[in-house]
């Protein structure tokens, strides 16, 4: 069953990049937060990324008006019993996560699916806030999602086949390649990231090399675009730490063990780019 209307909820940066590729591909998207400045900051984004498109010559202004048109903001959470799929987008906490299950589950049409892009929660755990746990998939999107071709895709313990389906049909629909993974905590990208995040954070803390050498050395090195601590800062060093507790909680594995200085700079409020400083200074971006 082709997905007709869309709710993704959580409107910031992820949710918001959901809500255009979603947009954009011909889908009617409701992009929910709980107020309506985060609903506008979400439409906001969306539409400064589309319009630095058409003037990169990457989109039309047609195809961008399109795209908006088929996006509404809205704060009413019980507006997705219009819907046949939820993507759920907020902040990696598991208690906020819980109450928007809760609240979905009650409002939700029978037949819907519900996919949450959580970070690193077992899909299983979160299917568990629900009474229909065969209709919960994960659903984890790439930041930035206009721009990162990968989606995993992670059955829970009693999601169905069909669900896994219609969510590796809507990931493709969106341009996107899904790749499917048992549950886990963190599934692949982040089970295998975030230790190295973390690690690069330890070289740092005890004084092995700066935060400039440390990514110099991954990028020439081991050839990757971006330095760990550079992608860090991207990925928001409180969402960075949030993970690896996961990882260390559900794992009590000491390998997971979050670097002493994360957990410092996060106190700090230094969360990367989105605070103007994390392991560098965006102040004058």
């Amino acid at each position: 069953m082709e997905v007709q209307r869309l709710m993704v909820v959580g409107a910031g940066r992820m949710g918001s990049g959901i809500a255009q590729v979603a947009a954009q591909a011909g889908i009617d998207v409701l992009l929910h937060d709980r107020e309506r400045r985060f609903v506008d900051r979400g439409l906001d984004a969306i539409r400064r990324f589309l319009q630095g498109g058409v003037e990169r010559g990457k989109y039309t202004a047609a195809e961008t008006a399109s795209a908006i048109a088929r996006i509404e903001g809205t704060t009413e959470l019980e507006r997705a019993r219009e819907c046949d799929f939820v993507i759920e987008a907020v902040t990696e906490d598991l208690a906020v996560k819980e109450g928007v299950f809760r609240a979905l589950d009650a409002c939700l049409p029978p037949d819907a699916v519900l996919a949450t892009n959580t970070s690193s929660f077992p899909i299983t755990s979160l299917a568990a806030f629900t009474s229909r746990p065969e209709s919960v998939a994960g659903m984890h999107f790439m930041n930035p999602v206009p721009l990162m071709k990968l989606v995993e895709v992670i059955r829970g313990l009693l999601t169905s086949g069909e669900t896994a389906a219609r969510t590796v049909a809507l990931a493709r629909r969106l341009g996107k390649t899904p790749v499917e993974v048992r549950d886990s905590p963190g599934f692949v990208v982040n089970r295998l990231l975030m230790p190295l995040i973390n690690e690069a954070a330890f070289c740092v803390y005890e004084g092995v090399a700066s935060p400039e050498d440390v990514d110099q050395v991954m990028r020439l090195g081991a050839n990757h675009p971006l330095g760990p601590l550079a992608l860090a800062d991207l990925i928001g060093l409180d969402v960075v730490l949030s993970i690896i507790d996961v990882l260390h909680a559900e794992f009590g594995d000491p390998k997971y063990r979050a670097c002493p200085l994360l957990r410092q700079m996060v106190r700090a409020g230094r969360l990367g780019k989105k605070s103007g400083h994390g392991f560098y200074d965006y102040s004058q971006a």
